[in-house]
């Protein structure tokens, strides 16, 4: 299998995580969690299992002195403020409306990656994020009774804009440290230096769980999403990150909706509805547009 065959699949498995995590951390906050102690458990969480996967990673090589800086910035837009407006935004917003927001990822990146990294817009690329796009959000607002501007959530909704945004500078600024350093190296250092910002926000919330009250339901759910939506899913993005443009993994978010109605329908038991066929073929086409290779271009 070649690697970008393997990265794709890496993003795949990316986009059915987090198409559960949005019903799954929902349930969490705020009864048994605060939305800054949930981070709080699980970026220490997702930290603790990158360095002890680390030590039997092969590569020796060290982060160098002058791409620190990018670490910590990285640590910052990628865990920290990426964490901390995601559940607080999730927190006050409903999960329709921020998988509607987050649509908005893949255009922020793509604009980043211009001012950045001065990447080249391609006609093919831009029509690809416009089409998959389109499926992701026709498909949200086609299946949810949700008013998106419901009084009350308003700020939730753009904690959640805001969070797209920085996952977009992230997924900008590793992509140089991923052409460079192993996967695991870089990501378990990024974790490190997020926690920095996240201990002094999360913690008092985190000492005042009360753990009495979590079920082995609520356990395993608060696993999930330190485990599955924190470390492997971070984990295959930057492995992801190693073969693919950073606008190319961005995309692969217009599938979480469209899975999300895949997993629904499955357990309801219903039919396929002409929406989700239209959206579907929207959004696959998009993905592939996005992610197919360029003939005359190389890959930063």
């Amino acid at each position: 299998m070649n690697p970008r065959t393997k990265a794709h699949l890496a993003l795949l498995a990316v986009a059915l995580i987090y198409s559960a995590n949005y019903v799954i951390a929902k349930d969490l906050m705020p009864f048994y969690v605060e939305p800054r102690g949930f981070i709080f458990l699980r970026v220490i969480g997702a930290t603790l299992l990158f360095f002890i996967f680390g030590i039997f990673s092969k590569s020796s090589r060290k982060i160098e002195r002058r791409d620190w800086i990018r670490v910590f910035l990285c640590g910052f837009f990628g865990v920290a403020a990426n964490q901390i407006l995601f559940f607080e935004g999730l927190n006050l917003t409903t999960p329709i409306n921020a998988a509607v927001i987050m649509t908005s990822n893949p255009v922020l990146v793509l604009l980043m990656s211009a001012i950045l990294l001065k990447e080249k817009l391609r006609p093919i690329k831009i029509l690809g994020v416009i089409l998959g796009g389109f499926g992701a959000v026709y498909l949200i607002l086609s299946t949810a009774a949700d008013d998106f501007t419901l009084p009350g959530i308003s700020i939730g909704n753009v904690l959640i804009f805001l969070n797209a945004t920085s996952f977009a500078v992230y997924l900008v600024i590793v992509k140089p440290l991923m052409s460079k350093y192993d996967a695991l190296l870089v990501i378990k250092w990024v974790f490190a230096s997020g926690l920095v910002f996240v201990i002094p926000l999360g913690f008092g919330s985190f000492a005042s769980i009360d753990w009495s009250t979590w079920t082995p339901t609520i356990v395993s759910a608060a696993a999930f999403v330190v485990v599955c939506t924190t470390f492997l899913a971070y984990l295959f993005n930057v492995f992801a990150l190693k073969t693919l443009s950073s606008s190319t993994v961005s995309t692969y978010i217009y599938l979480q909706p469209l899975f999300t109605t895949m997993i629904a329908l499955y357990l309801a038991k219903d039919a396929l509805t002409f929406e989700a066929s239209v959206s579907a073929a929207l959004i696959f086409v998009g993905v592939y547009l996005v992610g197919r290779k360029s003939k005359t271009t190389k890959l930063k």
